[in-house]
């Protein structure tokens, strides 16, 4: 088989690779909370025809030797983690987070999961939970009779209550960070869970420990920029072209010598 069709079949597979992740990034342009995902590309083993710094003669060496490559393979996918715009909403349970951290959630097995998607609601039985039902962790109750609810930047909600001079405190809203975000897992949903990569959490209050402070009545958008997800989407579709014209022309260099020898 001729080098180069196998050079550019690995690029189409990595160019077809990184669409995907670029259509993924702008149908969630909309999503509360989403981190747009980056393509990690990395070239393959190279073939060593002549070792760079052999001998040459007795007293010569070789400068740079021969080493042809063997394509291209995407090696990872990264999560970017930037600070997406803080959305007024006014509803009093939607709750952006401006600077680093997670909100914890409980999920139905008793594990934990995260989330950067901080629009809250109240369940039946008076619960803060995630739009999918999930409890936010810790757990808090707002008695029925409530008529505001306030969440202040370091997390301590408050709620005023008829007959009641002054706000009842309900709990605080901690914040959960890893050392390596990138490191958590996808789950979908808006979610998130831990690896051994990430680290683990480390809870702290908004505003503290390099934690970011809580914004109530506002929602983080995704950190998609669209203008530069297009731009990307243009630069692969010349790289998808490009490699395959290399994949024809081996072809006709390949025909030439079948025809004429």
């Amino acid at each position: 088989m001729h080098a180069a069709l196998y050079i550019s079949k690995t690029g189409l597979s990595a160019q077809d690779t990184r669409l995907a992740a670029i259509s993924n990034n702008l149908a969630n342009v909309a999503t509360a909370g989403f981190k747009k995902d980056r393509v990690v590309f990395e070239d393959l083993l190279y073939q060593i025809q002549r070792q760079p710094g052999a001998s040459s003669s007795q007293s010569t060496e070789l400068p740079s030797g021969m080493q042809i490559g063997t394509g291209v393979r995407v090696s990872s996918s990264q999560k970017l983690f930037t600070q997406g715009a803080l959305q007024t909403t006014g509803e009093a349970l939607d709750i952006g987070v401006n600077g680093r951290g997670f909100f914890e959630i409980m999920m139905p097995d008793g594990s934990s999961a995260y989330t950067r998607d901080g629009q809250f609601q109240v369940n039946a039985n008076g619960e803060i939970v995630t739009g999918q039902g999930h409890i936010l962790n810790p757990g808090l109750t707002v008695p029925a009779d409530a008529q505001t609810i306030t969440v202040g930047q370091d997390g301590v909600v408050t709620v005023k209550l008829p007959g009641q001079p002054e706000p009842v405190n309900i709990g605080n809203i901690n914040l959960v960070d890893f050392v390596n975000p990138s490191g958590l897992q996808a789950m979908g949903g808006n979610l998130y869970s831990e690896t051994i990569a990430s680290g683990n959490p480390q809870q702290s209050t908004p505003g503290q420990n390099g934690m970011g402070r809580l914004a109530q009545g506002s929602v983080e958008s995704s950190n998609v920029e669209v203008v530069e997800e297009l731009v990307d989407m243009i630069t692969t579709q010349r790289a998808y072209e490009m490699n395959s014209k290399a994949i024809s022309t081996a072809d006709q260099m390949l025909q030439f010598v079948t025809q004429n020898l």
